[in-house]
């Protein structure tokens, strides 16, 4: 049989699944015995490169909130099948006024750390006013920047008073920079640093540390959980690898039981039509994106012409059909297709591409050409196949004659330091959103704290598009606005979007709940997996 499981898109332009795969039940894991998980993504802690990867208050990218999202326990969490989120460490969460403004959530009764202290409301405001005060460099306290205050009333209720309307709030309090910690492990102005975790989500954390990098993490489940999600197993081990080749021969030889973070293009089609053995692959949609940033500063790409020029060369569809083929699809806006108030911003701007559009708008702001680049990207995160996008890249750019582009690669830990630090002026980075909401594709990279630390502001943006935006409950309503603040990136390239991709699990066919195992936002739900009896 074909060993490939589709799982397919939600209704109303949000993304979910809907189909088990082949052998999936409700049971949970049977012996106890750990299920292991392979991923390539690399977890590192030094005084260079950040001491405090597991730190809700810094951690901000998705390899760190997949650690993050299994053993930190929020107020909401995105339910299963996707949709709005759901109370989690709350019984209850809702807004309390008409404008948006007032927030209020109830906990759960019995709610306790895995160390067996109780949670109470003082806890919640600690973490969340600590995320808020310590403001690390990452940029994830931006999440938060709607509160205000923080109120609790007993030891059950909490109140947030948001300084501007904000009906995407509740997405906000289900992501890791939101989770409740416990004060005794936590200081209030200080990340804590290393690689332990003490809250109260689903399992508990023990970590395999080699150098300062995290090479395995033992989820064990925690035996003080109550809250929304079932747990189907009790241990789960996710073991890091150099690469997706070595990852990919440890699933083969049932070392692992599941991979996701980063199979290759190649790996996929293989796994995806073999007909015969113990592996299948389920793909699912994704709204995984990647782009182009720039350092708007820079003084080889500070002239928004250069940026448009680029816009109007680069031939999207020839690099995803000659990189990824049908494991993704172009993409011409920073929100992408399935989710409420997307457009085609880009290729309503620049339409196919063309060599002589971009000379013709090259010649007008009075550039000299070629002008010369480096196009940076980093080969450890984001998949083997990056290379070969950043070569087809530099290819098409030099091709028109325009340009003269070369490239460089750099590892993670560095690469996202550097760009921050505003050392690139042209850089690869991909994006998975926060939750499953246009906002989460816009105000990141846009509104004040930005977390590319990007020079470009834009005030209609800021002060006006995303506020308008967040006041609409209604997430249709907010179309309007959206697509202005779309029409203005097009217009002035701050980034430039590129491709959308699939996502995509590899796993063995004794294991269960596979379907469920990554949600929209390309987070890993570990308490989904459990054995059972392959078909």
């Amino acid at each position: 049989m074909n060993r490939k499981t589709l799982v397919l898109a939600a209704a109303m332009g949000l993304l979910a699944p809907v189909l088990a795969a082949c052998g999936d039940t409700d049971g949970g894991s049977g012996d106890g015995d750990a299920i292991v998980v392979g991923t390539t993504d690399r977890f590192t802690a030094s005084k260079e490169e950040g001491p405090a990867p597991l730190d809700p208050a810094w951690a901000y990218d998705v390899g760190t909130w997949n650690i993050l999202r299994q053993t930190v326990q929020t107020l909401m969490v995105q339910p299963r099948g996707d949709g709005e989120p759901v109370p989690e460490a709350a019984e209850s969460c809702g807004f309390t006024d008409a404008g948006n403004e007032r927030y209020s959530c109830t906990l759960r009764d019995g709610l306790k750390f895995a160390n067996g202290d109780e949670i109470t409301a003082q806890d919640v405001k600690f973490s969340i006013d600590r995320a808020l005060a310590i403001k690390g460099d990452s940029g994830v306290f931006a999440l938060l920047s709607t509160i205000d205050t923080v109120e609790t009333q007993g030891d059950r209720e909490v109140i947030f008073h948001l300084n501007s309307a904000d009906a995407t709030f509740p997405y906000k309090l289900s992501t890791p920079v939101s989770g409740i910690v416990n004060p005794d492990a936590y200081e209030k102005n200080k990340l804590r640093e290393g690689f332990e975790v003490d809250s109260s989500g689903p399992y508990t954390l023990d970590s395999t540390v080699e150098d300062g990098v995290m090479v395995r993490a033992t989820f064990i489940k925690n035996p003080h959980y109550k809250g929304a999600l079932e747990v189907n197993n009790d241990k789960v081990e996710m073991v890091s690898f150099d690469d997706s080749d070595a990852m990919g021969e440890a699933l083969e030889k049932g070392e692992i039981h599941l991979m996701n973070r980063s199979m290759s293009p190649e790996q996929i089609q293989k796994l995806s039509t073999a007909t015969d053995g113990e592996i299948e692959v389920v793909e699912s949609p994704g709204l995984e994106i990647r782009y182009l940033a720039f350092n708007t500063e820079a003084e080889s790409v500070e002239d928004k012409a250069v940026r448009q020029a680029m816009a109007q060369v680069i031939n999207r569809s020839e690099l995803v059909g000659k990189v990824y083929g049908s494991q993704a699809q172009p993409l011409f806006s920073l929100v992408p297709a399935g989710v409420t108030g997307h457009s085609n911003a880009f290729f309503n701007k620049y339409g196919d591409p063309s060599v002589a559009k971009a000379r013709e708008l090259m010649e007008d702001a009075g550039i000299s050409t070629p002008v010369r680049l480096t196009l940076h990207y980093t080969h450890d995160h984001y998949g083997p196949a990056t290379k070969g996008e950043f070569e087809q890249l530099s290819k098409q750019l030099n091709d028109s004659g325009l340009f003269e582009t070369d490239i460089k690669n750099e590892t993670w830990d560095k690469y996202k330091k550097a760009a921050q630090d505003g050392k690139y002026d042209v850089y690869g980075m991909g994006w998975f959103p926060d939750y499953p909401d246009a906002d989460a594709f816009t105000a990141p990279f846009l509104d004040k704290d930005n977390f590319l630390n990007s020079p470009y502001a834009n005030n209609e943006i800021i002060k006006k598009l995303i506020p308008e935006s967040r006041r609409q409950a209604d997430r249709l309503s907010a179309s309007d606005s959206l697509t202005e603040i779309q029409d203005i990136v097009a217009l002035d390239v701050p980034v430039l979007p590129l491709w959308q991709g699939k996502q995509y699990v590899a796993t063995r066919d004794d294991i269960t709940g596979t379907a469920y195992a990554l949600n929209s936002s390309s987070t890993l739900q570990l308490w989904e997996l459990g054995r059972g009896v392959s078909d």
